[in-house]
């Protein structure tokens, strides 16, 4: 049994209408009576990590002037008017948790809608819609997908976007808030002042206090809050949760000598996360464990894992090496026996979690959460030669591209060397993605192949969308990669990039080719370098459909939401159509 979509269509509506009073500073609170402090629900209402009989469910209270903890009573019900409520129990908001709360509801039934609220007294929380994860039977299950929201780069267009999408759940990748202090000068802030988005505290996060401040602003978002309130949330931090190119034992923004024991923050960052975030704690000693699973009916099971804290190895790139740390990502491939075998992305425990999951899946599709792009992109090195150089890649760019697309038999000997791997080799130019991890990679790939499953990453990180083949190193097919733009976040268009595209999947050389192998990166299908937004995913037995959602600006509340592309992977052999 599942919710009539019309009222679940017509609560989204409701709560849509409203966005703009939120987004003037009304207090999220029903009206309750005079007897004592009012309760404020200042952030509104959250659920999340869904599972057939339980979701989380998360809140915001504080007494207005007062510190004391504030007892809340969760109320879920399957009608709005809450006439039938069939989950309830106690919870408080507490300054331990930064005036959060979360507490798993249980007892619910699969694959339906619910409506949540917190009540403490006769102060009301704002209503949500929740949903558990469906039935083995389920047909087909919608999600939008998200990574990289900077508050200060502009407004949360695609969130707005996808709580009228027809979305049951949403994914977050990664980097829902930003570390930086609000200076014009740091990345993404110079149009804050003028946008009304300048970041809080003012400093850099660091402290405890810093970082729920920073969530706090986030959180005070109208879309944000709008989004959180309509659907589930699945979860998972990248590096600016933390510190930007963070790893096990540092960040390249993380100074111990300024900024404390890297272990500290850490756990201060950890800490934060948990309270803001309706996750349910995989082990409560250790906060740092989030890497999960969810079961979609037999569709497919999502693999939520961490390729940023828990196991990561520092960069091959130092932060400062000129080449961008390819000689020593070379020196540790070419080493004998390879030291790459032991440079990891995350920890062997987590992979072989990763692994044997998939193997014991029942699911059609293998969907794994990632950070950062797990597909192999790789340029000529002609053009990152002359680019690391700082000069125009543009002529190296077109004589390997004219190079590739001229048959084999009518290349030049300066053609044959370019189209060569063996003298004008691929390499990869972010060694803070997969790439900078390939030994770990490949086995994880080898073993997907053995296994025989149908897999597809969802991955964020680089601002930018694109859409790949996950390849091994002998060039066999063993899945996709559906990797989203920022919502925000500035991307290549930023350094003057934007119309590398083209380029890049092929499309430049014969216009429509998506898939054809034509572009600068093999493996790459489509990218799109300029626009943000997010991606809405439909999973079936048969098929998975990405559509790549963008907005065309995020200057202004006043916006337009269009598909930039559409993909859909088959089942039956991973072939790909295009519209």
């Amino acid at each position: 049994m599942t919710t009539n979509p019309s009222s679940r269509r017509d609560f989204i509506i409701k709560l849509a209408s409203v966005s703009g009073a939120l987004g003037a500073g009304a207090l999220l609170s029903a009206c309750g009576g005079s007897d004592g402090p009012m309760v404020q629900f200042n952030y509104g209402v959250a659920s999340g990590d869904p599972l057939a009989d339980r979701v989380m469910l998360w809140t915001h209270a504080k007494y207005d002037g007062f510190a004391d903890t504030v007892p809340l009573t969760y109320q879920v019900a399957t009608d709005s008017g809450f006439a039938t409520i069939v989950s309830s129990g106690t919870v408080i908001a507490s300054a331990l948790t930064g005036f959060t709360a979360k507490v798993d509801a249980t007892g619910l039934s699969a694959g339906r809608d619910y409506y949540y609220r917190f009540v403490s007294g006769r102060w009301i929380s704002p209503v949500g819609l929740t949903r558990t994860l469906p039935a083995a039977n389920v047909a087909s299950v919608k999600f939008a997908v998200f990574s990289c929201t900077l508050y200060s780069a502009g407004y949360f267009n695609a969130y707005d976007a996808a709580t009228k999408s027809g979305a049951q759940y949403a994914v977050h990748l990664g980097d829902y808030i930003y570390e930086y202090g609000s200076d014009p000068a740091k990345f993404g802030n110079a149009d804050a002042v003028a946008l009304g988005r300048v970041t809080a505290p003012a400093t850099e996060i660091v402290s405890l206090d810093d970082y729920r401040t920073r969530y706090a602003r986030y959180r005070s978002d109208p879309n944000l809050k709008a989004l959180h309130a309509t659907m589930p949330w699945i979860t998972v931090w990248d590096d600016h949760e933390f510190a930007n190119n963070a790893w096990v034992d540092g960040a390249e923004n993380h100074n111990s000598a300024t900024q404390g024991a890297w272990s500290a923050r850490k756990a201060i960052a950890a800490q934060a996360y948990h309270e803001w975030m309706p996750i349910r704690a995989q082990d409560p000693a250790n906060l740092l464990k989030i890497y999960r699973r969810f079961d979609f009916g037999t569709i497919f099971t999502l693999h939520m894992v961490d390729t940023r804290i828990e196991g990561r190895a520092k960069q091959y790139d130092a932060y400062g090496d000129p080449d961008g740390g390819i000689g020593r990502y070379v020196a540790a491939l070419t080493s004998v026996p390879p030291s790459d075998a032991s440079h990891l992305m995350m920890s062997t425990t987590q992979q072989n979690w990763l692994t044997s999951g998939m193997a014991a899946s029942k699911a059609t599709w293998q969907i794994m959460g990632n950070q950062d792009i797990m597909a192999r992109m790789w340029f000529p090195a002609s053009v990152l030669q002359v680019a690391a150089k700082g000069g125009d890649p543009t002529a190296a760019v077109t004589a390997y591209l004219v190079a590739k697309i001229t048959p084999a038999a009518s290349r030049t000997p300066a053609q044959v060397d370019l189209v060569s791997a063996l003298k004008n080799p691929r390499l990869p130019y972010n060694l803070d993605a997969w790439d900078g991890y390939p030994i770990q990679r490949e086995t994880i790939l080898q073993t997907i192949k053995s296994q025989g499953n149908k897999f597809i990453t969802l991955s964020g990180d680089s601002h930018n969308a694109w859409f790949t083949n996950l390849t091994t190193l002998a060039g066999d097919k063993v899945g996709v990669e559906f990797a989203g733009s920022s919502v925000t976040s500035p991307g290549f268009e930023s350094a003057g990039l934007g119309g590398l595209a083209g380029a890049m999947d092929g499309t430049a050389v014969v216009p429509g080719a998506y898939g054809a192998g034509l572009g600068l990166v093999d493996d790459l299908n489509y990218a799109d370098t300029i626009r943000r937004g997010y991606l809405l995913m439909t999973a079936t037995a048969a098929s998975v459909k990405g559509e790549y959602v963008f907005v065309d600006t995020i200057k202004s509340t006043n916006y337009v939401a269009s598909v930039g592309k559409t993909m859909t992977v088959s089942a039956a052999d991973l072939s790909v159509t295009y519209a």
